[in-house]
């Protein structure tokens, strides 16, 4: 009964992984316990290790295990451009194009009063204070394109534009990451509300 019980527990436990059901986790806890031990050891180890040593970086709130991220002590990347996007996740997105070489600023979520989130839940305060300190001259916005992330990203325009007046010899940029039509996408597929922003945000060629 011992080993059914625990068996129940970590399929139950796996459910709480995002698009695992019950059924998938029952094949995942059968494939470890058939096939697969001394890997579910190790992910044991690394999930205690990560649960217990990840936090937030003191000044831009990605995931370290230690007081700052590697980025952030990076004196190669470019102090003076700060994208700000919701996760971690994102940061990862936007490395992987290699393409930004700037700074990042983690809200953690994004406004949603509804929600009991404000402002002070997703971090702006600090992103504030960052903004004060007079290093950066351009915010990139890269909230999700939602009412919430919308919303998110007239809020941040509104500190930064607030930063400018108390320091009147600042000034600072804020852009929101280009949407529209994606690369390889067909007219005819595209919602309405995603050509309307091609549209709106057109460049000259």
């Amino acid at each position: 009964m011992q080993s059914m019980s625990l068996l129940s527990e970590l399929i139950n436990e796996l459910t709480c992984l995002p698009g695992v059901g019950k059924k998938s986790a029952q094949r995942m806890a059968y494939h470890l316990l058939d096939k697969n031990r001394q890997g579910g050891m190790q992910l044991s180890n690394s999930l205690d290790n990560a649960m217990q040593k990840i936090g937030n970086c003191s000044r831009c709130r990605d995931y370290t295990e230690q007081t700052e991220c590697e980025i952030c002590l990076n004196l190669k990347r470019d102090e003076s451009i700060l994208c700000v996007v919701e996760s971690p996740a994102d940061v990862l997105a936007i490395e992987s194009t290699a393409n930004f070489s700037g700074k990042y600023f983690v809200l953690l979520g994004q406004l949603s009063p509804l929600d009991g989130i404000g402002p002070d839940e997703i971090g702006m305060p600090a992103l504030s204070a960052r903004l004060q300190q007079g290093e950066i001259s351009e915010v990139i916005v890269a909230t999700s394109s939602t009412v919430e992330g919308e919303a998110t990203a007239h809020y941040i325009a509104q500190i930064a534009r607030q930063v400018e007046n108390n320091l009147s010899n600042m000034v600072i940029s804020v852009t929101r990451l280009a949407q529209g039509v994606p690369v390889g996408g067909e007219l005819e597929y595209l919602d309405q509300s995603t050509l309307s922003l091609s549209l709106a945000n057109r460049i000259e060629i």
